[in-house]
């Protein structure tokens, strides 16, 4: 190697590290990234530094150096599906929105915007639409996330002030968990709790959900209660605390007022133990039992997340966890407290920055003063002078006509909004509808007008704002892909178009933050001094661009009084309302809105799952991620599948009055009986009908706006296949005309798993169409060995092609049931350079030679399946630790724990 290869060599070889923060959910974990920008590769770590996750990853974050690829990025901009320059693009776009708002007024156009985005990025979308184009229309798909905690905040304190942060969870006697399958949705958080209770075996934790969850692995009590019915218990609560005299009288009186409307209402709907534990579907003893715990604790917490937001009840919700802790005192203060734990990574940096149809930036709301004070500041020609429409109603807006062009950035509504296909038919008749994405081929991007190519992360760079108000810097570790574009560049150049140049002159990120932080200690201080709004970064509106560069994790406020950052708020009182006193509210119970009929009987609840994000467009692309749980599932409880004769792995139909889906079943007990479970992350890009949301009913709560997305009365059948089958090919294939279909990306191999209700003719010959072959003779041509089996009789049928270099192409099979063969071995094969004779000779019958099978994946981040689990524990490994010390399985995230445990204990019970 001479030496000018040597040197090409090395500086292809060249890492630096990068800090950044997770691109998921609401715990903003730091990264520790380890770039090589010639390679354009990155390896992940936790950062061991971030406060958040003290060096910890989920089986998502962990998994974000494999979400980086260019295919299937959208790389430049489109019109009409055309390729054009960003002059043309961003012109169409300004002029668009012109010609719509000169013809029909500022309300005729929305921004549908995405807690994905930066803080910077969400900045300038709210200030060109509240303050240039003077509407209030520009929501986000938080509002599908935390909306009902935000207006519980305003209720309760004045302002959506978060009152705790997470060193509580570790200084807690008892963690009260609400609504939240934290184990899936919030695992990093879940380890810091779990390994708190194991060092310190006294914290009690109690699980409050309405389905058995991997959660509950750690809980010393769970209460299944009946769905929607939060506010009867924390009303019981509410009860217990008066009854058993630990009300902090002192605290109420100084600091907080309502607290007797509170206590009546409590008592009306929950004083009787016995009518209560009926109404909620629990024993007695259970409610009393966590009734004492909570009364006996001073040092509690409570954590709730979507199973109180997701309701058309949910600000009740929040209000009735809320009034207990301010009854009690115990707020503001370590290890006591209510917390939300939000969804999306800048969800709060959302709410900071006015994303929310229905708020002002910086904490301010539609009033006189604030209106006047934000105008006054951007010098804002335009001002909205009144909320904007919510999502759900924005998109009824855009069905009615009466919004002509809707920009929607960096999110996936017609997946996640519920109704979707209501959304859907909206979209396909909007006089413009822009999309913003890093991703070429969603189900919102493909009824787009204009596509424009943003940044994803890897590339953005900014600011966001993580559950207990930290923020954080999403640092770039690439040059942009391609023609992408910066958000915040993006929203700017079509601003200076539509002709409001001087408010959108910004240079960079930093000085975007910086008008941002300005506006936050704009007059935000009364005559004596006292502060306005909790949300104030006065200190860093004059932070360098170094400065900002190098930006370390804080948590705000941060000002003059708290220049390091505050952890807490409340303990002494201070609260935001105009007398500074907390309120108490009220809360009388309601049932949810639709209820089950004879028509649809039962129940319908939604959520997430372990290793899968929002609509699947990032996560997807990582194959460890899609191994766990790779179809769009329902769970449903044995009694219910008994009766409806369902049997395990059937697939079935989910239908509401407002859509239908296809789904494998689960069955199992985690569901109470006449409900059921359902993931909402597949999409029609992924699946032919596994969008849950085309079902789930469009409630809302009257007063936050967010969707019942825990509710909805459906019916359950059996779908009457006439076969199953399946593709894996090294490939990507055409799918084929059939009921059921389901994509999935594996490490050398696509998969599809296939259902039809109608018989084949031919089956070896639609088997050889699935790859793309019309007969034998051609397979032949290319070089390909064809190995076949088929029994007419049985109708099954198999299928692999090998290549000249004796490497799998492809294998696919059907059989009349769906007792297929487990797939893990046949994806295995892709990765040889060539099969072997027994691989071979194993092949058509899609069964593992002996000690070659591991079985299902149950840890995704290691890739162990269950086979090879089942295999340590009879070597001896008789608990979830001894499985991690010999297969490291569970010790990355540790959200596969309870699965391992659930093995070991069928193994145990000879099961």
């Amino acid at each position: 190697m001479n030496s000018n290869q040597h040197s090409a060599t090395q500086s292809v070889n060249k890492t630096e590290i990068k800090h950044t923060t997770c691109a998921y959910c609401g715990v903003g974990c730091g990264i520790k990234a380890e770039v090589n920008p010639a390679k354009r590769t990155v390896n992940v770590i936790g950062s061991d530094q971030h406060p958040a996750n003290y060096g910890r990853l989920c089986s998502k974050g962990s998994a974000l150096g494999h979400t980086i690829s260019t295919d299937g990025r959208l790389l430049e901009p489109e019109i009409n599906g055309q390729q054009v320059d960003w002059n043309t693009a961003l012109d169409t776009v300004a002029n668009g929105f012109s010609d719509i708002i000169k013809q029909h007024g500022p309300d005729a156009v929305a921004f549908y915007v995405s807690g994905q985005l930066l803080t910077e990025d969400y900045y300038v979308a709210n200030k060109l639409m509240k303050g240039y184009i003077g509407s209030g229309n520009i929501d986000t798909n938080s509002r599908l996330c935390m909306s009902s905690s935000v207006v519980g905040h305003k209720r309760a304190f004045g302002l959506d002030t978060v009152p705790g942060c997470y060193d509580d969870f570790q200084q807690a006697e008892l963690i009260t968990l609400v609504g939240s399958n934290t184990a899936w949705c919030h695992p990093v958080l879940f380890q810091r709790i779990k390994q708190y209770k194991q060092d310190n075996p006294n914290v009690k934790i109690v699980v409050i959900d309405p389905r058995k969850t991997q959660t509950c692995d750690i809980a010393d009590l769970h209460i299944p209660l009946n769905l929607g019915t939060d506010v009867w218990l924390f009303n019981g609560l509410l009860n217990a605390l008066n009854e058993q005299n630990k009300v902090n009288h002192e605290y109420l009186d100084q600091h907080c007022q309502g607290f007797e409307n509170s206590l009546q209402a409590a008592q009306a709907s929950s004083g009787n133990l016995n009518a209560l534990a009926d109404t909620l579907g629990v024993p007695a003893q259970d409610l009393q039992t966590f009734f004492d715990l909570f009364c006996q604790t001073e040092k509690s917490i409570t954590l709730y997340s979507q199973g109180v937001n997701q309701s058309s009840s949910g600000t009740d919700k929040v209000n009735s966890i809320l009034n207990c802790h301010l009854a009690t005192g115990r707020i503001g203060k370590p290890g006591m407290g209510p917390f939300s734990m939000t969804g999306q990574p800048n969800a709060m940096g959302g709410r900071e920055v006015g994303g929310l149809a229905n708020t002002l930036a910086a904490h301010m709301d539609f009033n006189d003063d604030s209106i006047d004070r934000v105008q006054r500041f951007w010098d804002a020609p335009n001002m909205a002078t009144q909320p904007g429409l919510m999502a759900v109603d924005m998109f009824d807006a855009i069905d009615e006509g009466k919004i002509k062009a809707v920009w929607v950035m960096a999110t996936n509504p017609v997946v996640s909004l519920p109704n979707a296909d209501k959304v859907k038919a909206a979209l396909e008749k909007c006089d413009l509808v822009v999309v913003s994405d890093c991703i070429a081929d969603t189900d919102t991007a493909r009824l787009a007008n204009v596509k424009l190519p943003a940044t994803g992360w890897s590339e953005k760079d900014g600011t966001v704002t993580n559950s207990e108000r930290r923020i954080s810097r999403q640092r770039g570790l690439f040059e942009k892909a391609g023609n992408a574009q910066h958000d915040w560049w993006i929203i700017n150049e079509v601003a200076k178009r539509m002709g409001f140049d001087s408010g959108f002159n910004h240079t960079n990120q930093a000085d975007i933050f910086r008008e941002h932080a300005a506006l936050s200690a704009f007059e935000n201080s009364d005559a004596e001094g006292h502060r306005l709004r909790d949300f104030d970064l006065s200190n860093l509106q004059t932070l360098s661009d170094e400065d900002y560069e190098t930006f370390e994790p804080i948590q705000w406020p941060i000002n003059a009084e708290f220049p390091e950052g505050r952890d807490r708020f409340f303990s002494q009182g201070g609260f935001f309302t105009p007398n500074r006193k907390a309120n108490l509210l009220g809360i009388t119970p309601k049932l949810p809105v639709n209820l089950p009929t004879n028509d649809y009987p039962l129940r319908l609840n939604t959520g997430r799952i372990r290793d899968q994000w929002h609509t699947m467009t990032r996560t997807a692309l990582a194959s460890q991620l899609n191994q766990h749980i790779s179809e769009p599932f329902v769970e449903i409880n044995t009694e219910n599948a008994k009766q409806l004769n369902i049997q395990a792995n059937d697939i079935v139909s989910v239908k509401s009055k407002w859509g239908e889906m296809l789904g494998r079943v689960v069955i199992n007990e985690n569901c109470k009986p006449d409900t059921l479970f359902a993931p909402m992350h597949w999409t029609q890009v992924l699946s032919k009908q596994g969008r849950i949301n085309t079902v789930v009913n469009p409630e809302v709560d009257p007063f936050s706006k967010q969707p019942e997305s825990k509710h909805t009365p459906v019916n359950v059948s059996q779908f009457s296949a006439q076969w199953h089958g399946f593709v894996l090919s090294r490939h990507t294939t055409a799918w084929p005309e059939v009921d059921y279909i389901v994509s999935a990306k594996g490490k050398q191999h696509n998969r599809l798993e296939l259902v039809h209700g109608t018989a084949l003719n031919n089956p070896t010959q639609t088997m050889l169409a699935w790859l793309g072959f019309d007969n034998e003779q051609q397979v032949s041509e290319q070089g390909l060995e064809l190995l076949s089996y088929q029994d007419a009789e049985s109708g099954l049928y198999r299928l692999a092609l090998i290549n000249e270099q004796g490497a799998l192409q492809a294998v696919t099979m059907i059989a009349p049931h769906q007792n297929l063969p487990e797939r893990t071995w046949l994806a295995a094969q892709f990765e040889k350079e060539s099969l072997n004779k027994r691989a071979r000779n194993a092949l058509l019958s899609g069964y593992a030679p002996a000690g070659e099978d591991i079985g299902r994946i149950v840890c995704a981040c290691f890739s162990v399946g269950e086979k090879t689990i089942e295999a340590a524990v009879k070597s001896g490994c008789c608990s979830a630790e001894a499985v991690g010390d010999q297969l490291k399985a569970g010790t990355n995230c540790g959200s596969c724990v309870p699965e391992i445990k659930e093995i070991i204990g069928q193994m145990d019970l000879g099961t």
